[in-house]
């Protein structure tokens, strides 16, 4: 795992700090819209394709050398493509290889909403497991620091399936990534669940680094799901469906046994093994948390 000491200082520069009008009242016009025929405001990143039993190594060549992973903007096996659907653009990410598609710009305080949809292609190692993807956000640092050499360090905004039911909303640190969640643990096995009357649970930095949504919500009628995080000053908040289901504080990453601000960075939609579809990917900038939000973190 890379030292990440010099983050804040390496991405000062790269940041594109979004600051206007707070969500209550905003007009349509504020929404910029973050996906286009070609992608022109996105990145990709493949890693490996996966090789059973590799248990989160990379794969090696006949002398046990890691190989390089396939790497930025080749785009191998077509993973990221467009699709048009009723005159919009939608993204289709095939899941076959591991990997990322990010956004070139990096943002701070800002409200994303975008709605997704699962398709029928599985690949391994997932082929017997649920549908899963993420947004990860927060992102810094180059792809390839995580267990499966596939993200940047980030905080992960949960995109999966749970029993062949929508999953969405879960947290998970990415990395050496660390967040202050009220959680309370299940009362059948060791898990975190999201409670906002519950205490103050750090995750990362050794200790846990999964957190179950407060509650699950299925598609619409169409099939699609809409998705929405508000980030803001390293406190975010994800809803499904236009419901609450966490809230992540003090986001921070850790070097050198120390925490350090994890507040701004790029947008990561994630490969993982899955077929999935997004669309209407929209971004706003906010100037403070709204106040219907900023009750979670008091």
């Amino acid at each position: 795992m890379k030292n990440w000491l010099p983050l804040a200082l390496s991405t000062a520069l790269l940041i594109t700090t979004v600051s206007s009008a707070p969500l209550p009242g905003a007009a349509p016009s504020d929404w910029t819209p973050l996906l286009d025929k070609n992608l022109s405001k996105w990145r990709m990143y493949e890693s490996h394709r996966h090789v059973p039993g590799d248990k989160g190594l990379p794969p090696t060549d006949a002398q046990g050398k890691a190989l390089p992973p396939i790497g930025y903007d080749k785009n191998e096996a077509n993973v990221f493509t467009v699709v048009q659907q009723q005159g919009q653009p939608v993204l289709r990410i095939s899941g076959e290889i591991y990997g990322c598609l990010f956004t070139k710009q990096a943002y701070a305080n800002y409200d994303l909403k975008l709605k997704v949809k699962w398709g029928t292609k599985k690949w391994l190692p997932r082929l017997n497991e649920p549908r899963d993807s993420g947004i990860l956000y927060n992102s810094q640092g180059e792809p390839g620091v995580d267990y499966w050499h596939s993200w940047m360090l980030s905080q992960e905004f949960q995109v999966s399936e749970v029993d062949n039911a929508n999953a969405m909303g879960d947290f998970w640190c990415i990395a050496n990534s660390s967040a202050d969640i009220r959680a309370k643990r299940s009362a059948t096995k060791d898990t975190l669940k999201f409670s906002p009357t519950a205490e103050v649970t750090r995750l990362g930095n050794g200790g846990p680094g999964f957190c179950q949504a407060s509650a699950r919500y299925q598609p619409a009628a169409d099939g699609w799901t809409e998705l929405e995080l508000i980030n803001v000053n390293g406190q975010s908040i994800h809803l499904v469906n236009g419901h609450v289901v966490m809230a992540v504080g003090n986001s921070a990453y850790v070097a050198n046994g120390q925490r350090q601000p994890l507040t701004t960075g790029k947008i990561q939609l994630q490969s993982e093994a899955a077929e999935v579809f997004y669309k209407d990917i929209l971004i706003r900038p906010l100037a403070a948390m709204p106040a219907q939000y900023a009750q979670y973190f008091k």
